[in-house]
């Protein structure tokens, strides 16, 4: 089923048990505010974790910037559509070899000629194209944002935080979010709760 930035909005007053809105260009209230924190939020929230519906993955082609202090000299512009690159590696895999590197504004600078393999969080602005536990993270990070300007009801910011919470905790149990650069392979002894060592 198709799913709108509407559909959103209209989840995040639910948490807050207001009425829902018809339209986010709604001259009411509700949807101005919706409206108003709607992308920035969006932005946030991929940009915080490492979603892994949201990794992707480019070849970029780097040009010698002549060399500096710290030898990072090989600058590669990042995707258009990159809100963060994840860790480098020599492979371009999470469990490569890591790689010296910095960012400035849209470029990052490290030691090695390309072309090189980045991954990065893409900003992925279609609801259609986000895992459901993101959608769930991301109408309660709403709800936090709008709870008081539109209830002025402090205990409507702690029902928020808490829908918060379980959100983020269920994409974390679920694996939805990369930890440490790196998938989470926990044999399925381990995940049952076995921990006695195999001989």
């Amino acid at each position: 089923m198709a799913i709108t930035p509407l559909d959103i909005a209209n989840m995040a007053l639910a948490v807050l048990d207001e009425a829902p809105i018809d339209s986010l260009d709604q001259d009411v209230k509700a949807a101005r505010l919706l409206n108003l924190h709607f992308d920035l939020t969006r932005e946030a929230e991929l940009t915080r974790y490492a979603w892994v519906f949201a990794i992707l993955r480019a070849t970029v082609i780097g040009s010698d910037t002549g060399g500096n202090d710290c030898g990072l000299n090989v600058a590669y512009e990042l995707p258009a559509d990159c809100l963060r690159p994840l860790p480098l590696t020599h492979n371009g895999e999470p469990d490569g070899v890591p790689i010296s590197w910095r960012q400035e504004a849209g470029l990052i600078y490290c030691d090695q000629p390309g072309p090189l393999t980045v991954r990065y969080i893409a900003n992925l602005t279609d609801p259609n194209d986000w895992d459901a536990l993101f959608t769930e993270v991301l109408v309660a990070a709403l709800a936090i944002k709008v709870a008081h300007p539109l209830t002025h009801k402090s205990g409507m910011i702690d029902t928020a935080r808490s829908a918060y919470d379980r959100a983020l905790d269920a994409a974390l149990n679920a694996n939805a979010i990369q930890r440490g650069g790196r998938f989470y392979t926990a044999s399925w002894s381990i995940q049952r709760g076995d921990t006695r060592v195999a001989r």
